[in-house]
């Protein structure tokens, strides 16, 4: 009888090892994540892993909010309403600067490739980056494309300063750019491609200035996390950034699936045009030759520098964090568990 009452003792240490917080609790751990957009192709991977149930699998009850972009994310994950969000590491890194007691880290890479973009009429004067040099641009201030535009013009040996920034609502931008009010446009390339797609003007009538394809080396948006649950709750976030790469995983191998998980969040979501969205996204950001290497989320050190120098040029920051204040790679999961399929 004793060895018996030792064998389920033992029994019982070995579930808890497996999965300390959620047998231990007895419950689903609470945890809440913003998109930092809406519901579309950029949060599917989020998505499909909350309805396969990759969440609760894993031991975590997660809630998914949209977000109103990258720098409205990044505040209400340093203010604590929520844990994580998906968000823009150059944003990311001047917020901590500005605010050195939140201390906000990155520990998951969404896109390899940073998709900041400036879009223009192939048909039109422009027909090379220097050619912008004093034109009108479509571009709120709080937009990354604009906010890191002077990097790439750096890269391209021309001087932002004569650039004439039009700060008018998506919408209503993109409308006036295809009647020829603006002679350029700046968007996440999957962003704009089909924003302007919807208003009659398609790929083939523009000609995309990536960023990353002429000079710049930073990481685009990444999985930021708040210090008090990397802090207090470390196993509820590596749970978390394991079921989301996972998600992620599997819409760059099915990206039907992928658009199809946006379309159950939101009915009103154009599941077809989700689908084109999460391919440009699966192959101009995600499935690359480091992501191929090292798998889904992870980064090096030469990129992670890149983006720091490259964050302080564009928004002339003062000082300028090291690596280890901005990124860390302990949340991530194993190595085969990040690997793209085949």
């Amino acid at each position: 009888m004793k060895r018996r009452s030792l064998l389920c003792a033992s029994g019982a240490a070995s579930l808890l090892a497996v999965s300390p917080f959620v047998r231990a609790q007895g419950s689903l751990q609470k945890f809440k994540f913003n998109l930092g957009w809406k519901v579309e192709a950029s949060g599917a991977g989020f998505l499909l892993a909350q309805q396969r149930g990759y969440y609760k699998d894993a031991g975590v009850d997660v809630t998914i909010d949209t977000g109103n972009g990258s720098a409205a994310a990044i505040s209400l994950v340093g203010g604590g309403a929520y844990d994580a969000a998906s968000a823009d590491l150059s944003s990311m890194i001047e917020f901590n600067l500005a605010n050195p007691q939140v201390a906000l880290k990155a520990v998951a890479m969404q896109y390899d490739l940073n998709p900041n973009a400036v879009m223009v009429r192939k048909d039109g004067p422009i027909k090379k980056p220097a050619d912008l040099a004093g034109k009108s641009i479509l571009g709120q201030p709080f937009n990354a494309s604009r906010k890191l535009f002077p990097v790439f013009a750096k890269a391209q040996g021309f001087d932002p300063s004569g650039v004439k920034w039009e700060n008018a609502t998506p919408d209503i931008g993109d409308t006036r750019f295809v009647k020829g009010d603006f002679d350029a446009v700046a968007y996440f390339f999957f962003t704009g491609l089909l924003n302007l797609q919807s208003r009659g003007m398609g790929p083939e009538q523009l000609t995309v200035f990536r960023f990353s394809d002429h000079g710049m080396k930073s990481y685009g948006n990444g999985l930021v996390a708040n210090p008090k649950v990397m802090s207090e709750s470390p196993d509820v976030l590596k749970a978390f950034v394991k079921a989301s790469t996972r998600g992620w995983i599997e819409c760059i191998a099915d990206p039907k699936a992928g658009a199809a998980a946006v379309k159950a969040r939101e009915p009103l979501a154009n599941e077809t045009l989700e689908f084109e969205r999460l391919k440009l996204i699966v192959d101009g950001t995600m499935k690359t030759p480091d992501t191929q290497s090292n798998g889904w989320g992870a980064a090096t050190g030469a990129r992670l520098q890149a983006t720091i120098d490259e964050t302080v040029a564009a928004f002339n920051l003062k000082s300028a964090p090291t690596v280890a204040e901005f990124w860390t790679d302990q949340f991530l999961p194993a190595a085969a568990d990040r690997r793209l399929k085949a």
